[in-house]
């Protein structure tokens, strides 16, 4: 049994000083061998692992008879944004972890797994060439809904109402839309025209878009619903970084992941002074976490370290050990081309500042594996006496991010879960207040895309039974 087809990648050499997309995927000479390796199995697992059940089966099928018209509408009835999520989907810990030719029985699919989010990508970028964009949408029923955040979910939410030809509005805090798609992903995994695609197909739908509106605090729900608003979609994801709480984390070269991404992918602070916004550039650079947005932040570090003529020197520092990464497998082996140092089995226990009050080394402790958490990974144990220190002029803290609580304060209505998440009703997504709905990470907690982008079809269908009853 042959493994799957490797995908061509950016050599490393082209890859440092830039951001261009590394993985450039399947030609369509390679998607035919690649699916052509597919079982068709009876009763498809892979189906199971997909967080929106796409017919993985049926689109495999329809790319080796060159259909991939039929493939994209196949996808499409589940997943409306499949160039995205073939790019960003932890497909090895969901379909491809299914599939009956993964022979690896850990957490995470083997090299023998059918590469089912390649192919989906061959058939969304296809689509994105060749299948024309609808005609402006100009007829609408006589309701409109309001999306609060352009993220996944959000988007989801305004595609499948505005194809029912439903008034959508969507709210965006920032200046630019796509939510932790564009600030929190850079483009050498997600390229920007990817994203400017489908906020286009939105527009072409009718889907009108206004940025730089913090719902909650520009307007409150109250006042929507008043304006005019038939029901609102509550998507603004989990946006507040976790903390260590350690000594000398309130120091000024000590960022959150949220902070420095946004700093680089959404407001360019790397071109400084061309664009306004600083960045602090550290020729030591630690990063404090193991997941796809710790690999991120330390993918970006090195390559700002690279453009601006610094010899690479960015670190992981992760408490558990390789295996126990939520990191996506590829990530991982790209961040260890690229020269990403890793400490395993340290946890950081304070930041050791100068005299002018910036980190210029962590002390750490060494930790061993104990039992396994209600997570299902093995909980660290820290080793008593085994502090060392590590040096660091700039600070990634990427442990994770909870929800925004912005929108609990001003409507009180909206009630929290125990995990400090938004409430809803598990069947129809609706929270507290009447005609209000959410999903993503905002009701989730930290989900993957293709997760937070279920959530949204299944709140869209929500949707449009309350307004048919309203």
């Amino acid at each position: 049994m042959k493994p799957a087809l490797k995908v061509r990648e950016l050599k490393i050499e082209k890859r440092l000083d830039n951001f261009k997309e590394v993985v450039l995927g399947y030609t369509e000479k390679e998607a035919q061998e690649e699916a052509k390796r597919c079982f068709q199995c009876k009763n498809p697992r892979c189906v199971l692992g997909c967080p929106v059940n796409i017919d993985i089966k049926k689109f495999i099928f329809q790319i080796t008879k060159k259909d991939y018209y039929g493939a994209y509408l196949t996808i499409k009835e589940k997943n409306n944004f499949a160039s995205i999520c073939g790019r960003v989907c932890p497909a090895e810990y969901q379909c491809k972890k299914m599939c009956v030719l993964n022979r690896n029985k850990g957490s995470f699919a083997d090299s023998f797994a059918i590469n089912i989010h390649l192919l989906e990508r061959f058939v969304g970028d296809w689509g994105n060439k060749n299948v024309s964009l609808p005609e402006k949408n100009k007829r609408f029923k006589n309701k409109k809904v309001a999306v609060v955040g352009s993220g996944p979910a959000g988007l989801c939410v305004a595609y499948e109402l505005a194809k029912k030809q439903i008034e959508v509005v969507v709210f965006e805090a920032l200046n630019e839309l796509g939510g932790i798609l564009r600030y929190g992903i850079p483009s050498f995994r997600l390229p920007r025209k990817v994203l400017d695609f489908e906020m286009n197909y939105l527009r072409k739908l009718g889907v009108k878009f206004i940025t730089n509106f913090l719902v909650g605090q520009t307007t409150s729900l109250e006042d929507l619903f008043k304006e005019g608003i038939s029901a609102i979609f509550l998507g603004t994801g989990a946006g507040i970084p976790k903390l260590l709480g350690i000594k000398g984390e309130g120091a000024p070269n000590v960022y959150t992941a949220n902070e420095f991404l946004t700093r680089v992918n959404l407001l360019n602070a790397y071109q400084f002074p061309r664009f306004h916004t600083p960045l602090k550039l550290g020729k030591k650079i630690a990063i404090i976490g193991a997941g796809n947005t710790a690999i991120d932040c330390a993918r970006v570090a090195l390559r700002l370290q690279r453009m601006n003529g610094l010899k690479i020197d960015t670190t992981i520092i992760y408490r558990r050990t390789e295996i126990q990464m939520p990191a996506r497998r590829i990530e991982i082996e790209h961040a260890k081309e690229e020269g990403v140092n890793f400490k395993f089995l340290t946890q950081p226990e304070e930041f050791v500042l100068d005299k002018n009050g910036y980190v210029k080394k962590i002390k750490c402790l060494r930790t061993y594996l104990g039992e396994k958490d209600r997570g299902g990974r093995e909980r660290p144990i820290i080793l008593e006496g085994s502090d060392f220190f590590v040096k660091a002029d700039l600070v990634i803290v990427a442990i994770g991010l909870k929800a925004n609580q912005l929108l609990i304060k001003r409507s009180p209505q909206l009630k929290l879960n125990r995990e400090g998440n938004l409430f809803v009703n598990g069947e129809t997504l609706e929270t507290t207040l009447k005609g209000v709905f959410a999903g993503g990470d905002i009701v989730s907690g930290e989900a993957t895309v293709i997760e937070a982008m279920g959530m949204g079809k299944k709140a869209a269908n929500s949707i449009i039974k309350y307004l048919s009853n309203a």
